[in-house]
């Protein structure tokens, strides 16, 4: 395996964590710079450390992590994403047409969207397994890792000022959209996993 497969993993395994630092940014257009960091210091730290306990978890749990990931980062987005929409809901019935308050992602919300978006991350650090017997890695699994965490890191940094840009615009829709984008984000998985 060479570097710019690392590198193209990490792009890959770092989308869900863009769009949903995007949902992110959006809920909150006037987020601090200090909690946009934070917000991608959570997804990248777990975009590393999934790989690192796939590859030393081994092919003990291969199927198991491969059969039953993409429904929980499913279950687990659409719950978010849903609760946004009802949220958003209930919050126009009550109050006409006003827009809802903005609801700041917390760090317990954090935590669950960090770990729903690097489930499948697990499955990489098995691959890396594989990929080091058969033809080897360009550096230890570690630094591996830590590539593809800075790669969702530096890219959940734009996602989130992105969001934040289009929240500003959309502020009356924002938490209805980022509902639904979460929502989309678990059905893709979903479907991948379903097909893969």
């Amino acid at each position: 395996m060479e570097i710019w497969e690392i590198v193209t993993i990490g792009v890959g395994l770092s989308m869900d964590a863009f769009a949903v630092g995007m949902t992110d940014g959006m809920a909150e257009p006037r987020m601090r710079i200090l909690k946009i960091f934070l917000i991608a210091g959570a997804f990248g730290l777990f975009q590393f450390l999934m790989p690192v306990l796939g590859y030393y978890l081994g092919s003990v749990f291969t199927d198991l992590v491969a059969k039953i990931a993409p429904w929980l980062s499913f279950a687990i987005l659409a719950f978010l994403g849903g609760k946004m929409i009802f949220d958003f809901i209930m919050e126009h019935r009550k109050k006409g047409e006003e827009p809802p308050p903005a609801h700041p992602t917390g760090a317990a919300k954090l935590l669950v969207q960090a770990v729903a978006t690097s489930i499948d991350a697990l499955a990489v650090g098995v691959t890396l397994l594989a990929a080091e017997t058969s033809q080897g890695l360009p550096f230890h699994v570690t630094l591996c890792a830590l590539v593809i965490g800075a790669i969702t890191f530096s890219l959940s940094v734009a996602a989130v000022l992105i969001g934040r840009k289009a929240g500003d615009k959309f502020s009356d829709k924002a938490q209805l959209l980022g509902g639904v984008i979460l929502v989309a984000i678990g059905l893709k998985i979903l479907i991948e996993g379903l097909i893969a």
